[in-house]
């Protein structure tokens, strides 16, 4: 694209994000109650040890669908180059990670995977929600964007969290998992965190110390 005009796709992108968002939200309220039902009656240890989210009757669907849904988010990758929008380091690593470690884990139907999931889930519901509003034209309030990336922060700690209590556990052969794998989910999830938080910085703290002292 570097010697092309770029593509406006405005029509295209606000179909493809309302898509996305619509089947996050889906995913999001099918594998939450889920998630919610577990732990109000199972309690925390099962709902990060039990591997029933990934064959449960409801959840085993939206499990193969998060897995397969990875490929097609690929797409915003494309959205971004035919637009000629500036393509960060955060943004193709993100995915790309993503699509390996999912792949990686559901073979192995490994414990956490019912939090990770509901989680990207939720964040994307509300990610998706925004860009389709974007695109279409509306004018959204900054806090919103905001708002999104404290969440995939908040995402990103929660998945800390949740690798930390699959080790633990694990040592008592309470949680199906193996070293390999929470080696590469911690360093996944170490290196986001690290990388949402320097956006953020960057995007939001970076300009409005800019605008302070322009004013």
């Amino acid at each position: 694209m570097n010697k092309r005009a770029k593509f406006e796709l405005r029509k295209p992108l606000v179909l493809w994000s309302l898509t996305l968002a619509v089947f996050s939200i889906f995913g999001a309220l099918r594998t939450g109650a889920y998630m919610v039902y577990i732990l109000m009656t199972k309690g925390l240890k099962h709902s990060v040890c039990d591997q029933g989210f990934y064959n449960g009757p409801v959840s085993k669907f939206w499990a193969y669908a998060f897995v397969l849904s990875k490929a097609p988010e690929l797409g915003d990758t494309i959205f971004i180059i035919l637009r000629k929008q500036k393509l960060i380091f955060l943004h193709w690593y993100h995915h790309i990670t993503v699509l390996l470690y999912s792949w990686y884990s559901y073979k192995d139907m490994v414990a956490g995977g019912g939090w990770f999931m509901t989680m990207n889930y939720g964040v994307h519901s509300v990610m998706y929600s925004y860009y389709a509003l974007r695109a279409a034209g509306f004018r959204v309030s900054r806090k919103f964007a905001m708002f999104i990336t404290l969440s995939q922060i908040t995402q990103m700690l929660m998945g800390c969290v949740v690798n930390y209590l699959v080790f633990h556990w694990m040592q008592h052969d309470q949680c199906h998992s193996h070293f390999q794998n929470i080696f590469w989910s911690s360093l996944m999830y170490l290196s986001y965190l690290v990388l949402f938080c320097h956006f953020f910085f960057e995007a939001y703290i970076g300009k409005m110390r800019k605008t302070t002292k322009a004013d």
